[in-house]
């Protein structure tokens, strides 16, 4: 492999961790609907050490609002909703036995159009990322131009694929963004 394959690789890669992150930020986006990645993030107290709720529980979403946490072991009922009470969802859990619910209350229209901002600004930020990503390897790509390891058609064709990664990149982003959007004002 020569290294303008190397450049284009390594950049397509870099922009896919980019939409990566940005539909993992969206899916920690608490939009009325319930998703088991709301939790996801949470550590609980598991006999000394902090463990994803997904290691100590059964995670199940039971409908469009509802979450249920269900522990394996009796005594890690409380440590889970201490966990989900000291978290940023702002969500006071249910319990009834040994089973956690999260029910999610419906948004404000108010609420939903801070959503929305916070959806966009994300978006804008994975497309900066992308864009920076390009310029490197454009400002590669334009290293070896000038210390002779490739020729001008090269650098050209280089930089159009370079491009034609970008454009496709920041298309998954505004798809992303669009599907997050309608999912946030739709509920």
């Amino acid at each position: 492999m020569n290294m303008l394959d190397a450049i284009r690789k390594e950049a397509a890669a870099r922009m896919s961790k980019s939409v990566d992150t940005l539909k993992h930020g969206y899916a920690r986006l608490r939009t009325g609907r319930a998703s088991a990645s709301l939790v996801d993030h949470l550590k609980v107290d598991y006999y000394g050490s902090e463990v994803p709720v997904s290691q100590v529980a059964s995670v199940v979403v039971e409908d469009a609002r509802t979450i249920s946490i269900t522990p394996w072991e009796k005594t890690q009922v409380g440590p889970v909703e201490k966990a989900i009470l000291a978290s940023d969802l702002g969500i006071t859990p249910n319990t009834a036995g040994t089973v956690i619910r999260i029910v999610m209350p419906a948004l404000t229209e108010e609420r939903r159009r801070e959503l929305v901002k916070v959806v966009k600004q994300e978006a804008e930020q994975a497309r900066v990322s992308i864009r920076n990503i390009r310029r490197d390897a454009l400002q590669e790509v334009k290293e070896l131009l000038k210390n002779k390891q490739i020729s001008t058609d090269d650098e050209k064709r280089a930089a159009a694929d370079v491009q034609k990664f970008t454009d496709q990149y920041i298309a998954r982003v505004d798809e992303a963004m669009s599907g997050k959007e309608k999912e946030t004002l739709s509920l």
